[in-house]
């Protein structure tokens, strides 16, 4: 396998240079299994992009698990992205969406504003799922080693969350391999590279 580090900076011009898709918004999901630093990545990705999209603004970074209704809802939010979100977006308005609390178990009242910019990231498992194909102008999908990402995600979490923890990581394997998201992705990340680097600027892309 051929591992190699590329910078940010370089992908954030990449993006720019793609085509809007999502109306004249330029979409980039960032997809992969729980723990392999999707939410990391997408944060990097978005400070390359700030100051260099045409409005001069940082992309918004939407996290699915914030529009999850619990863990029964995994796969099957997706309606609620579109409509709150991707559709109004698409149309050139800004969108908005509740945030869902895991500690309260319910979507809180105050929305969460999504301008309709040049760039939106969208990141999470099944951000880059091939129903959302049409609008992407990135495709990312990011993995790790299985017991790395269980260590990362109780690290986080607590071991409280290990028993619906192990019936996420057989769901999400399932989807991965139904829709076959890695074989579609436009560029796969490493994320746990074993070779030294400036994390900050720099990912590991397998190819």
């Amino acid at each position: 396998m051929v591992v190699v580090f590329e910078g940010y900076a370089g992908l954030a011009r990449r993006v720019l240079a793609g085509p809007a898709r999502l109306g004249r918004t330029r979409l980039v999901a960032v997809d992969g299994p729980s723990g392999a630093g999707k939410t990391v990545f997408a944060a990097r990705l978005a400070d390359a992009l700030a100051g260099e999209t045409p409005d001069a603004v940082r992309p918004p970074v939407v996290h699915t698990d914030d529009l999850l209704d619990g863990w029964d809802d995994q796969l099957t939010f997706w309606g609620r992205l579109e409509e709150q979100v991707l559709a109004p977006v698409r149309a050139g308005r800004p969108g908005a969406y509740r945030r869902y609390s895991w500690m309260r178990r319910r979507f809180l009242p105050a929305a969460v504003p999504v301008p309709a910019v040049s760039v939106l990231i969208v990141e999470g498992v099944s951000a880059a799922r091939a129903a959302a194909g049409a609008d992407l102008t990135l495709a990312v999908f990011v993995t790790a080693p299985q017991p790395l990402r269980l260590s990362r995600a109780v690290a986080r979490d607590g071991p409280s969350i290990l028993p619906e923890l192990r019936r996420w990581h057989v769901t999400e394997r399932v989807h991965f391999a139904v829709d076959g998201t890695e074989d579609r992705a436009d560029l796969v990340v490493d994320g746990a590279p074993d070779l030294p680097h400036a994390a900050e600027r720099y990912y590991c892309r397998r190819g």
